[in-house]
């Protein structure tokens, strides 16, 4: 299946972002991608370091498609992890995967770890889900706040959106610098889509 044929295409990530998979990980990707009857609407933002928000996150599908159209597009992607996923004979995988594991006992070593790779890439997006878990959470994180602003990242808003299966790369946001109320911007653009479980959103 060609990109042209496809719901997902390699145009819609910009050159420098693109990473190395191989021709038959990329027809993998698009080929699982389009037979669960999903399309990708939007493109990367064309900027050196993309923080690419997701959400609604409210079940382990939106991984498996994520992951399908990240291969898609062959994007250099880094995603944050909660830890205990990263467990023996499946970590190589979650790295090779682009995985970067969350300890919230030590939030400083994810920074360490997003440093590394900011510092080995020229070019790199970075998946965070604000949200920080699949069940409802009335208290989003902000540390892709904090990131973005440590390592001067474009801020993207990206979201599943099960009714109609799309995931949408949508629109870029500028932060204000009160996390509080961009939080609060950022979750009343998400109220458009609905995730697999609606109600733990």
């Amino acid at each position: 299946m060609s990109d042209a044929q496809s719901s997902i295409s390699m145009d819609q990530c910009p050159q420098h972002l693109r990473g190395n998979r191989s021709a038959l990980t990329r027809w993998c990707g698009r080929t699982f991608f389009s037979l669960m009857g999903w399309r990708l609407e939007g493109q990367i933002t064309d900027a050196e370091r993309v923080i690419l928000t997701a959400a609604p996150h409210t079940s382990n599908w939106d991984a498996v498609l994520g992951f399908a159209a990240a291969l898609g597009l062959n994007v250099r992607l880094f995603w944050l992890g909660k830890h205990s996923i990263f467990i023996p004979g499946f970590q190589w995988l979650m790295r090779w995967l682009g995985g970067i594991p969350v300890n919230r006992k030590n939030p400083e070593d994810v920074m360490e770890y997003v440093n590394q790779a900011v510092e080995k890439h020229q070019g790199l997006v970075i998946i965070v889900a604000p949200e920080g878990t699949r069940k409802k959470a009335e208290k989003w994180k902000t540390g892709f706040l904090r990131i973005a602003k440590m390592n001067d990242c474009k801020i993207q808003l990206g979201a599943l959106d099960f009714p109609t299966k799309r995931i949408i790369i949508g629109d870029v946001f500028e932060p204000s610098g009160d996390n509080h109320a961009d939080l609060e911007t950022i979750k009343d653009w998400y109220k458009q889509y609905k995730g697999r479980f609606p109600d733990q959103f």
